[in-house]
């Protein structure tokens, strides 16, 4: 996750895809932090590095991705760039990806934070406001989300294991 980590005034983020120019020069042609989406954007990766921290018992490298992720989540310019509700990039898999993250967290600004994240998805997470049922882009997957928000706990069935967040 190092090779490729950018850093900013903001917080370290990550490019959201690489060319092949990238990869030839070993440098993004990516200006600035993109949405910070599940699938491919800094709450993934902030949440793949605390639990590799996490089982690593490396409390410094866990305290760095959570701190990365708080950081992306209180950013207004990353966070403008989150348009949709679903899973893969938008407010559910935020949603989901912060509470399983603030589960396991030392940073005490985590679990509050939870608190932001479930209004951009209550506000997003409108009828007609998804693409289709599907479960990353659509109805479906922003529902289990906010089964999340209404139950106040993650979920005890372990839907979201397959996002690899749990």
């Amino acid at each position: 996750m190092g090779t490729w980590r950018q850093e900013a005034p903001e917080g370290p983020w990550w490019p959201t895809y690489l060319s092949d120019d990238d990869l030839r020069t070993c440098r993004t042609g990516q200006e600035g932090p993109g949405r910070p989406s599940w699938c491919y954007g800094t709450t993934g990766i902030a949440r793949a590095g605390q639990l590799a921290g996490i089982a690593l018992h490396d409390t410094g490298l866990q305290a760095f991705y959570e701190d990365t992720l708080y950081r992306a989540l209180t950013d207004q310019h990353q966070l403008r760039a989150v348009t949709d509700a679903g899973i893969c990039h938008g407010w559910a898999g935020i949603y989901q990806t912060a509470v399983r993250a603030a589960q396991d967290a030392n940073d005490p600004r985590l679990p509050r934070l939870c608190h932001q994240v479930a209004a951009s998805l209550v506000t997003h997470a409108r009828p007609h406001s998804s693409n289709g049922t599907g479960l990353l882009d659509g109805a479906t997957g922003t529902a289990l989300a906010l089964s999340t928000l209404v139950d106040g706990e993650p979920p005890a069935n372990g839907w979201d294991a397959c996002l690899l967040i749990d």
